[in-house]
């Protein structure tokens, strides 16, 4: 594996951690930063096209302290278009008692003039144990 490629997947799984801290800490404007102008996010909370509608769909999705653990990514790049595989735990620190959920992360990411984007998100639900 060359030099480039290792770059590349340390970026890529950077990328999908900043993913995850973005979630947690709730800050609208960082999120602009990790995702193309038309990319798509299909999560339990719903589908959203376009920057904006990701962020407004985490606003209205996270409102609750949370904390993402994103693990195990599966980097496969080709040339400018990449995906990345990974397992989810999240944990929403509700009022009534903590919940939890397992999903599977399916990234496609695209390179920019500004660095590797995400392009798609697609969350698949594995597990969920409510008030634990």
């Amino acid at each position: 594996m060359n030099g480039v490629v290792m770059n590349d997947r340390a970026e890529l799984s950077e990328l999908i951690s900043r993913l995850g801290r973005w979630l947690d800490d709730k800050s609208p404007d960082e999120g602009r930063a990790l995702f193309v102008e038309g990319a798509e996010a299909h999560t339990l909370g719903g589908v959203a096209k376009g920057v904006d509608a990701i962020v407004e769909q985490a606003r209205k999705n996270h409102k609750v302290p949370t904390q993402h653990f994103i693990t195990d990514p599966l980097v496969d790049v080709d040339g400018d278009r990449a995906t990345v595989g990974a397992n989810l735990l999240v944990v929403f620190a509700n009022e009534g008692g903590p919940r939890l959920l397992g999903e599977r992360y399916e990234l496609r990411a695209a390179r920019t003039a500004d660095g590797w984007r995400i392009a798609r998100v697609q969350a698949r639900s594995v597990w969920e144990v409510a008030k634990v």
